[in-house]
């Protein structure tokens, strides 16, 4: 099978993919947390022998109904040889904070309360905003970047080329991750934070990085291959000189991904498993997405 036979395949399932995605983003939509909707963290230290486990139990039992806490988390935070909780909720007010400090209090005995925060509404709309601006602007910068650095192109490529189609390898990457995530919230306690924000400019950032050794690779071979080859057998090259590079890296960050996935605090997994999906992702889109739409948006009589 041809390159070029084969990149289609691989666009159409990916293509598939992205509307597969945006669609879960629409109709069932991610779950926030309370840093982009609003409500409470509070920290607690339970008496000895007592786990996540129970308090989660106790915490069904003081809102069976979720009226007045909404769909709580709860996360073990290690250190000092301490284990603490830290509880997200929806917005409390004092009596319900101390109703819930009784409760707690009357089911495990003396319960160390740590901190207590609330984040208000327009703290929330700010960080949502702020999220999407980041977001937006690395993507002008990618583009703006990549210009500049590939402005001396022989054959007439345009420079802005390499930018555009390292910013559709990043949103492809990150709407597939957002796609998997809804799923995975819908079905557990995952939501939308921060952190997961965070997760998503490392992700565009490694994916970045990934396609333009890539892009990089294929300039250099037609400044010095044989102006005969056609430029599918220019990117094909480019492509097999950099496998060995990738491979290596993608495989040494997932081990260590993998071992802060299985050995790391749980407030930090749904962060590193985002990272393993988004690595995963990204390594594939530089390869399967940025490269073959690189070949196909050349002139036909080019290729």
């Amino acid at each position: 099978m041809s390159f070029l036979k084969m990149s289609r395949l691989f666009l159409t399932i990916s293509a598939t993919l992205v509307l597969a995605s945006v669609a879960l983003l629409v109709l069932w939509g991610p779950r926030f947390s309370i840093e982009f909707t609003g409500g409470t963290l509070m920290e607690v230290r339970l008496p000895e022998g007592k786990s996540k486990i129970d308090l989660t139990a106790s915490l069904q039992t003081f809102d069976p109904t979720r009226e007045k806490l909404g769909n709580a988390s709860v996360s073990a935070l290690h250190g000092g040889g301490d284990t603490s909780y830290l509880l997200r909720m929806k917005l409390l007010t004092n009596e319900e904070h101390l109703a819930l400090l009784d409760h707690l209090q009357s089911a495990f005995g003396p319960v160390t309360e740590l901190q207590f925060t609330t984040i208000g509404p327009s703290v929330s709309q700010s960080l949502r905003q702020k999220s999407f601006i980041a977001i937006a602007v690395v993507s002008v910068a990618v583009v703006a970047y990549l210009a500049f650095s590939f402005r001396k192109l022989p054959r007439k490529l345009s420079p802005w080329k390499f930018g555009t189609l390292a910013v559709v390898g990043f949103i492809h990457d990150v709407l597939i991750t957002c796609g998997i995530f809804v799923i995975v919230s819908h079905y557990t306690t995952f939501e939308f934070d921060t952190l997961f924000v965070t997760a998503l400019l490392t992700i565009l950032a490694y994916s970045v990085n990934d396609t333009i050794v890539i892009f990089d690779r294929v300039r250099a071979n037609i400044i010095s291959e044989d102006r005969h080859k056609t430029f599918a057998d220019v990117v094909v090259k480019g492509l097999r000189e950099c496998v060995t590079r990738t491979m290596h890296t993608t495989i040494s960050g997932l081990i260590m991904l993998f071992a802060l996935f299985f050995l790391g605090s749980d407030s930090i997994r749904w962060f590193i498993l985002a990272l393993i999906v988004g690595t995963i992702i990204g390594t594939y889109s530089s390869y399967f997405i940025a490269a073959p739409l690189l070949v196909l948006w050349r002139d036909p009589k080019e290729r």
